[in-house]
């Protein structure tokens, strides 16, 4: 229920010069959300094993330099702190973070090698004694740094052949699944397909349902992009995300809270439009995206009642197991009022209970191709800004003119999809996906981010 995430080491957002007070660092991939957001690392777009050269240097403290956004003030803050030339943080205001930059601040000095920032998300790749280590940032949306973690530089191998990526996803104990197709007016040609009809959970996906549903209550004249939701305890859930954060009271616009959810992988969000809605009309979503087998996500969940069913009482989740729809029904009703699962209770991988949303790899296809026919079709513009918003990558403009991303993450879940639109007309999708029973088989993410990466630049996604 997030999207991949950074590494473990995260610090608190208000060690950020914008940020007014303490905040709670988002998740790790290891938390069910998508993503939020992470874009393709550094390392995944050129190799790593060279010594960075003084232009290499010289070019990304110039782009540093130039990136004049919020993000770029962020990045350049970060920077300085882990050099020791920015100000040093004030431990009261941020606990436990002093104690984690000075053990960051051990590990150098280090040398800005490479620069990347996508939407809100910055990768600074340094160079210290101990080899590579990629500087993460995820800004929120009011500018303020959510997440800041320092990991070593994961590194991925080029992928100039189907048969290349295969090698590189087989990992002991991981089941993985890849899809990569063309889109015809009829269907799509298969590009490349390994365990593509097996379903597995999504994540974060599944707020690819959720916003088709918000886009049909909207066609059909029931809502519309300025009407509002409150936020309130039953609807509170954990991060990723901003708007858990909000107090009870607070209203948001639809399209606000649409936004949030795709862009941020907004649990909170997701449940706020999922509850204006209905699981009704989100099941129905399920079923007219092309899912094949719509009854795998009925009911559909919420993710704080994921959350509850996954790491709350254990009871509940063997309950979900055993239950059919009517049963697993009448579970869901008995979840309410506040949540009662904190991060810190995540571990196990639920998704081997049925805890989770699952689909297989043409049933995202089928849902991104919909999504894009839904922004066809929707005069306002507001599917296609928020599709676009986020890519997930650094974006080659001069071969793609569209570009929508969705990631999804839980323990032992980590998956990316991609649909991308090239300036002749042709539409690719590619989905990634990884289980496991833990979550250390599968990692924080970057490495198969990575891997999508080094595929849509290596030319395989063509006629």
């Amino acid at each position: 229920m997030t999207e991949a995430a950074g590494p473990a080491g995260s610090v608190p957002s208000a060690a950020s010069p914008s940020a007014a007070s303490p905040s709670a660092a988002q998740p790790s991939a290891a938390s069910p959300s998508a993503a939020s957001p992470s874009a393709a690392q550094p390392s995944a777009a050129s190799p790593s094993a060279t010594q960075p050269s003084a232009a290499s240097h010289a070019a990304a403290l110039a782009a540093l330099a130039a990136d004049d956004s919020p993000r770029g003030e962020a990045a350049r803050w970060a920077v300085g702190l882990l050099t020791g030339a920015g100000p040093a943080p004030d431990a009261d205001a941020a606990p436990g973070f002093a104690a984690r930059l000075a053990g960051w601040r051990e590990r150098g000095p280090f040398t800005v090698v490479a620069y990347q920032a996508v939407a809100h998300k910055v990768w600074i790749t340094l160079d210290g004694p101990g080899g590579r280590r990629t500087l993460s940032l995820t800004l929120g949306s009011d500018g303020a740094v959510r997440t800041l973690t320092l990991a070593p530089e994961t590194v991925t191998p080029e992928v100039p052949t189907w048969e290349r990526l295969e090698e590189a996803l087989r990992t002991p104990g991981v089941e993985h699944s890849v899809l990569a197709v063309r889109l015809t007016p009829g269907g799509y040609d298969v590009l490349h397909s390994s365990a593509a009809g097996l379903p597995m959970p999504a994540g974060s996906t599944n707020k690819l349902y959720v916003l088709r549903a918000l886009v049909h209550a909207i066609e059909e004249g029931e809502l519309t992009w300025d009407d509002e939701v409150t936020v309130r305890p039953s609807l509170r859930s954990l991060p990723t995300g901003e708007m858990h954060e909000l107090p009870d009271g607070t209203r948001a616009s639809l399209y606000e809270t649409a936004y949030k959810m795709i862009v941020l992988s907004d649990n909170t969000a997701a449940d706020l439009v999922l509850d204006r809605l209905g699981r009704a009309a989100v099941e129905r979503a399920v079923a007219g995206s092309g899912h094949h087998d719509p009854a795998l996500l009925r009911p559909f969940p919420s993710s704080r009642e994921i959350f509850e069913l996954g790491w709350g009482d254990p009871e509940l989740r063997k309950r979900w197991a055993a239950g059919d729809e009517h049963a697993r029904r009448a579970l869901l009703d008995g979840i309410g009022g506040r949540l009662t699962v904190r991060l810190s209770d995540l571990g196990e991988a639920a998704h081997r209970w049925g805890v989770d949303w699952f689909l297989n790899a043409h049933d995202v296809v089928h849902v991104l191709r919909r999504t894009a026919a839904d922004s066809d079709r929707d005069a306002t513009g507001a599917v296609e800004k928020i599709m676009t918003a986020y890519p997930g990558l650094a974006v080659d403009h001069d071969r793609w003119r569209r570009v929508y991303f969705k990631a999804g993450s839980a323990p032992g879940v980590m998956m990316f999809c991609w649909l991308l639109t090239d300036h002749a007309g042709d539409t690719y999708v590619l989905v990634l996906r990884q289980r496991a029973d833990e979550q250390r088989a599968v990692g924080d993410g970057l490495f198969l981010r990575g891997l999508g990466a080094r595929v849509i630049a290596s030319g395989l996604l063509a006629r």
